[in-house]
């Protein structure tokens, strides 16, 4: 049976399943539109909060970080997964018994303005349109190489595939779909793994495979693999080449971000009980870790196959590199996306792939004749191109191929529920329509994911950046907008409306110009994005750290020349951080 034919079966049926699952959970009230009425068992909302969790960036994006980063893309791993320990231990409890069903809620009530909770509405539509936008350019990967459509062909299956379990089934079809989901792109991150790691170095765990010698006795992989980009100009794999103050500030900014981010918070209003809101959070670690373990060995992979591939024998060897017209099947099946693109500079027929930054190796180069790197391979394809490289199975290729969308559409379902109960409960219900039915607020609701879905497919075909990227981004923005003001909330009985309105803003607004200074996402980059031009050496995926400090240090300073909460909100304060309280809260 042809690729073609069996991805479009896999992904077929894993389609099949999650619309029955809708089908099958269909919300029939706002409460299980916005919080799946709150019964879910905390070990089902551990494996729907690392489905929700682990998006485009974890399953597509990250390793091909780690691939071409090498040392200096562990910032990813430690940021992302840091953050749940914040979240578990600082807000997911007390946020749980608060008991109301979204964080712009949460923040309206607790500093006491409605003006409070259209800033945090506004804070998390760009936080979430951000990070879908590269949530819709992975399933636009995927379905481009196969399936044999265009990026935005399979962009527009995508939003019809979401746009039908979120709209039908809001939360609780969502969190349903996104156990299968897990399921799905676990196998598919794992299975392959398992495989190159045989096949490469004979060790069946990947993790271990990472730290071992080669099948064929010519070293250790993470040795062969230094000596090998080196020898083509690049720095060493094991080495990281980020500076210190700007790996800190990134592995800050993903960590704080995560614990800021609304759809991953909201899945802790699911559960019946307070304590299950720590549970779950350490349930969510343990699925999450199942692939966060197992990233590493997959980008090492992935670039050793790769560099092998193209680079056939000594540097600056007339033979050494592979011949275009040699070139395998994959490289032709990705290069047809554009993804992979060839450009022979110097007209010899022969792929140079090179550091051509490297002002050395580019002076010995020019001696051979080479004019520049001639290939080009965008990270996002690495995890997908991995296995056809390694020449594994068709079935096991399919099954990376279901895995990726899995992982894509679950975190781009929770994020435009998050954007819908943000418009159609805080919006609508909160500020605009206080009388609203339930009826007419739930129609509201998936009006809203209508819409939003349409917003998203236009950010995946004109995405700002490469998924991780885009990513980070959104994670900067959480950290320096939501976390302040929600940790502020739990933990200080002084911070007032007016300190957290002007904290969100002044983090909002710092941390999304910083981006767009040097970014440009949709306008002409001011500055040039290089280390040199950036605050303190920060890059813009770590600047939402600094904003984090802007948004402390403005809300403290605002709120000690206003007037203090008043005694109600203190009370409600310590209500919600006194454990066992006596009487829960209404919506308990």
């Amino acid at each position: 049976m042809s690729l073609s034919t069996l991805t479009f079966i896999v992904v077929g049926l894993s389609f099949a399943l999650y619309i029955g699952i809708a089908i099958w959970a269909k919300a029939r009230s706002t409460g299980d539109f916005y919080v799946a009425g709150k019964g879910v068992h905390p070990v089902v909302n551990g494996m729907a909060t690392g489905a929700d969790w682990m998006s485009a960036a974890s399953f597509i994006s990250m390793a091909g970080l780690i691939a071409f980063l090498g040392f200096g893309g562990s910032v990813y791993l430690m940021g992302w997964t840091g953050g749940y320990v914040l979240l578990a231990m600082l807000l997911a409890p007390y946020l749980r018994k608060y008991g109301k069903y979204t964080v712009p809620e949460f923040i309206g009530d607790r500093y006491y303005s409605t003006a409070a909770r259209i800033v945090a509405v506004i804070c998390l539509i760009f936080i979430s349109f951000t990070y879908v936008a590269g949530q819709m350019r992975g399933v636009g990967i995927v379905f481009s190489r196969y399936l044999e459509v265009n990026i935005e062909t399979g962009i527009i299956v995508g939003m019809a595939i979401v746009f039908f379990y979120a709209v039908l089934g809001g939360m609780k079809g969502i969190t349903y779909t996104q156990v299968a989901q897990y399921c799905v792109l676990i196998l598919a991150y794992t299975v392959p793994a398992v495989f190159i790691s045989l096949q490469l170095t004979g060790v069946v765990l990947p993790q271990i495979g990472l730290g071992s010698t080669l099948a064929n006795d010519s070293g250790y992989l993470l040795q062969n693999l230094n000596e090998m980009v080196t020898a083509l100009g690049f720095d060493q794999y094991t080495h990281a080449n980020i500076s210190t103050i700007n790996m800190f500030a990134i592995t800050f900014a993903l960590m704080v971000g995560t614990a800021g981010l609304p759809h991953i918070i909201v899945r802790f209003f699911t559960v019946p009980r307070v304590r299950d809101a720590r549970i779950s959070a350490g349930w969510a670690l343990v699925f999450i870790a199942l692939l966060y373990t197992v990233a590493p060995a997959v980008g090492a992979m992935a670039r050793y196959n790769l560099t092998s591939t193209i680079q056939q024998g000594p540097v600056g060897a007339p033979t050494a590199n592979l011949a275009y017209d040699e070139r395998p099947n994959w490289f032709k099946r990705w290069e047809s996306t554009g993804l992979i693109k060839f450009e022979d500079k110097n007209g010899d027929g022969r792929i140079q792939y090179y550091n051509d930054k490297n002002a050395a190796f580019t002076s010995q180069a020019q001696s051979w004749g080479w004019q520049g790197s001639e290939l080009r391979v965008d990270n996002d394809i690495m995890v997908l191109a991995n296995p056809e490289i390694a020449q594994l199975p068709n079935w096991v290729i399919a099954l990376v191929a279901a895995g990726g969308i899995a992982a894509a559409l679950s975190t781009a379902a929770g994020l435009l529920l998050v954007i819908s109960a943000g418009v159609s409960h805080d919006l609508l219900k909160g500020a605009m329509m206080p009388r609203i039915s339930e009826k007419n607020e739930l129609l509201a609701g998936r009006v809203s994911v209508a819409v939003a879905i349409v917003i998203a497919g236009y950010l995946g075909i004109n995405p700002p950046g490469f998924v991780a990227q885009v990513v980070a981004f959104a994670f900067g923005l959480a950290a320096a907008s939501l976390f302040p003001v929600i940790l502020m909330g739990i933990f200080s009985r002084t911070m007032n409306r007016e300190g957290a309105i002007a904290g969100m803003l002044t983090g909002l607004v710092f941390t999304m110009g910083y981006i767009l200074v040097y970014k440009g996402v949709f306008i002409t980059p001011l500055l040039p994005n290089t280390p040199e031009n950036w605050l303190f050496g920060i890059s813009p995926e770590g600047i939402g750290t600094i904003g984090m400090v802007l948004n402390f240090a403005v809300a403290f300073a605002v709120s000690r020349v206003t007037a203090r909460p008043p005694k109600e909100i203190q009370d409600m304060i310590e209500m919600i951080r006194t454990p066992r309280a006596a009487k829960p809260v209404a919506a308990e």
